[in-house]
């Protein structure tokens, strides 16, 4: 990373994360990019790219039907406003944290922005492995100058005449350069878009000298422990540790890819059994031109020589070695087994499936959803912070709810089970009507109304 050694000069301070740790953290990112090590032109190695389908996946499921309620007044609907802003950004950004281990969402004073491993290096921790100290890098173009900004957040002692406190501190350098290779040289902030942010901001606390509950962001880390740095902050990939079993599966899918490429038929016919093309014979013959698949061998016997050839395909065995693979990478990744084929359908179909099969899958991801939540807890928090300290929305207590889609969820056995009970005259039939069948509350009891048998009168009138 160009910028951690100037992080490093102009603030002062180290990066905590191991060599180690970061290199793992790179070879996963190149996995997740399609560029993995073990790609061969010469041996026709190609990757399917199976981490990004993984970590796509897990998004998904994690961030189905996701509802995020901010209330609490003035303040709650403010907060409710940023939150809305980043809602179709929240499945991208659980499936990058998926893929390089962490992601950092902090807010910018207009909405949320969000740090991968690569654009920040931590510089402290506490006792509970939490980042108290961190640098970030953003970035920009223009003009064709590239701008850079490194913005330190951490927690400061003072002594003061009541004792000691810990208020919370950001420092912003700027740079300029005319390649996005270096950092280039330090240009005042006010000279760039950052102008209305300070180089050195004045010590942040909650109330009178009290301690801010959470750093100034929130960090997304996967449920996994991490093996590679114990000492480390940062989460592990979820494909981290079946690596070579994506290795294997994308030579498993390049040899049957390229045995079916190889399977075309082939005839080898003796030259005494061609003509050139374009000629003819004695003007009987038209012009013929052979069949790509037909190859002209010269024969040296007094016999002509024909032969076809049509190569046997071992796709079946094949895919059952690779459905192997895709399972132990599922497993691995935290999935249950078989959740991933590619010739069949075993993945989540109904309710009584998943509760029955399932159960690794769906505790997996109500690990990486509780991830999500702490996160954004902290990143709403922060918000809260830059509320009060820009006077963005009127001071106020707020309260976040979360609700999230039912990955067992299966509309068909739902409407089944709300017939039911509509059958025992346990609901209503209009609320059937209007969860089902898109009729409006007032449409569907009128339809009912209408429905319901009519008293006549002696001579058979309503």
């Amino acid at each position: 990373m160009i910028f951690k050694k100037q992080a490093e000069k102009d603030f002062r301070v180290k990066d905590t994360t191991s060599a180690q740790m970061m290199a793992k953290v790179a070879e996963c990112a190149n996995i997740y990019r399609g560029t993995p090590y073990w790609l061969d032109a010469d041996n026709r190695i190609k990757t399917i790219n199976f981490a990004k389908a993984v970590c796509s996946e897990t998004a998904r499921l994690v961030t189905l039907g996701i509802k995020i309620q901010v209330d609490g007044g003035a303040r709650g609907a403010w907060l409710q406003e940023q939150i809305d802003k980043a809602y179709y950004s929240l499945r991208h950004w659980v499936e990058y944290g998926c893929a390089y281990g962490t992601v950092i969402i902090k807010p910018n004073g207009s909405g949320l922005d969000m740090f991968t491993p690569m654009d920040f290096i931590v510089t402290e921790q506490d006792d509970n492995g939490n980042i108290t100290g961190i640098v970030f890098k953003d970035s920009y173009a223009a003009n064709d100058k590239h701008y850079t900004r490194l913005e330190y957040h951490r927690f400061v002692e003072m002594r003061t005449e009541a004792g000691v406190i810990y208020p919370y501190v950001i420092s912003n350098r700027a740079y300029v350069s005319k390649s996005s290779e270096s950092l280039g040289d330090p240009i005042p902030l006010e000279q760039t878009k950052w102008a209305d942010l300070l180089e050195e901001t004045p010590p942040i606390l909650k109330g009178g000298n009290e301690r801010l509950d959470s750093p100034m962001y929130g960090v997304f880390r996967t449920p996994a422990a991490n093996n590679i740095d114990l000492s480390s902050p940062l989460g592990m990939p979820i494909y981290a540790e079946a690596i070579e079993e994506m290795k294997d599966l994308d030579i498993a899918y390049s040899r049957n890819a390229g045995e079916i490429y190889d399977s075309e038929k082939i005839i080898l016919a003796d030259d005494r059994l061609m003509f050139d093309s374009g000629t003819n014979l004695n003007g009987r013959i038209p012009d013929v031109k052979l069949p790509h698949y037909v190859k002209n061998v010269f024969g040296n016997s007094s016999e002509e020589f024909y032969q076809e050839i049509t190569p046997q395909l071992n796709t079946a065995t094949r895919l059952d070695g690779i459905n192997a693979l895709l399972s132990q990478i599922g497993y691995k990744c935290g999935f249950s087994n078989g959740y991933f084929v590619f010739n069949e359908a075993s993945g989540i179909q109904t309710a009584t499936g998943v509760e029955a099969e399932q159960q690794r899958t769906i505790q997996f991801i109500k690990d990486v959803r509780d991830k999500l939540e702490s996160c954004l807890n902290d990143a709403i928090y922060a918000m809260s912070v830059y509320a009060d300290l820009y006077a963005l929305a009127p001071v106020g207590v707020y309260e976040v709810v979360y609700d999230f889609g039912d990955i067992t969820y299966n509309r068909e056995e739902d409407r089944a089970r709300w017939w039911s009970y509509v059958v025992q005259g346990k609901v209503p039939a209009w609320m059937y009507f209007a969860k089902f069948e898109g009729m409006t509350k007032e449409d569907a009891k009128a339809m009912v109304t209408e429905a319901q048998p009519k008293e006549t009168g002696l001579f058979g009138e309503e």
